[in-house]
């Protein structure tokens, strides 16, 4: 059994790995990005934000209530919120009680140019297993400020993905990461983050390997008991075919495995559409 990461349920003979990986276009935002700081052009002109659906349990509990705690300690940020979902009115009215310029718009695709300028992706949620967006802001190239929890531990190997455990490291990495430019990712990290490399895991974690030629037995009842797989597979399957083919050409075995009655042969309209010539004719 593959967990995906430590938040999920513990289950005998299980290990953890994270075997999923993200869209291509967020890679290539990232690379754009990347070449646009390499040639010292301004690449992030916007600042804070998070996206989800827009239910108390996927993460804005936890946002509105650092952001209401630490309004003094987080003055001057500047966070915009996108996302669509029965909490939606609720979540909007907490945010404008806020003294914080705290905006709410519907939700929309993560990979849309709106959010290309952002720099900094804050995501306080601990209840996904992982947390897709948080794995495509970092292919973006932003920097991340998420909970120290089990569901990110794969993110721990990115620079620009920030962990707090207290809510004062919270506040100081916020503040820090909206000072500071993020660190482009090197072709290994992005690689990391890639369908390609999360199919490499899964392979090898789940330990698929080539089959390998049957060893010959020497005694010669066992080479007489030995049958190879897949010749066995083979024979299984043929066997199978003949079996559907001879059933198949008798009505009542056809009822029996929920064919249409009296459609063993094709009526006149059917014998049109196909270009056949009708039966007796």
């Amino acid at each position: 059994v593959i967990r995906l990461s430590g938040a999920t349920q513990e289950v005998p003979r299980s290990v953890i790995c994270n075997v999923h990986g993200v869209n291509p276009k967020f890679i290539e935002i990232g690379k754009l990005k990347h070449q646009q700081i390499s040639q010292r052009e301004q690449s992030f002109f916007k600042g804070a934000y998070y996206i989800g659906k827009m239910v108390w349990s996927k993460g804005y509990t936890e946002l509105l209530h650092l952001l209401q705690k630490h309004q003094k300690e987080l003055s001057g940020l500047k966070m915009e919120l996108y996302g669509s979902g029965e909490d939606s009115d609720e979540v909007k009215a907490s945010a404008e009680k806020l003294n914080l310029d705290v905006r709410v718009y519907p939700g929309r695709d993560h990979a849309d140019s709106i959010f290309h300028d952002y720099k900094v992706f804050i995501n306080p949620s601990t209840t996904d297993v992982v947390c897709t967006t948080t794995a495509e802001a970092l292919a973006m190239g932003k920097i991340v400020i998420c909970a120290n929890h089990p569901s990110n531990e794969f993110f721990k190997r990115f620079p620009n993905c920030h962990m707090y455990s207290t809510e004062k490291e919270f506040v100081r990495l916020t503040m820090k990461a909206l000072s500071e430019e993020p660190i482009p990712l090197t072709e290994e990290l992005r690689h990391e983050l890639s369908w390609e490399a999360a199919t490499e895991r899964f392979v090898r974690v789940a330990e698929i390997a080539p089959a390998t030629p049957a060893k010959q037995h020497p005694s010669t009842s066992q080479r007489f008991m030995y049958i190879n797989p897949d010749e066995l597979k083979k024979n299984m399957e043929e066997a199978s075919a003949f079996f559907h083919n001879t059933i198949s050409g008798f009505e009542a075995a056809r009822c029996v495995f929920g064919a249409i009655p009296n459609s063993l042969q094709p009526d006149e309209q059917q014998c049109k559409e196909l270009g056949w010539r009708p039966q007796g004719l």
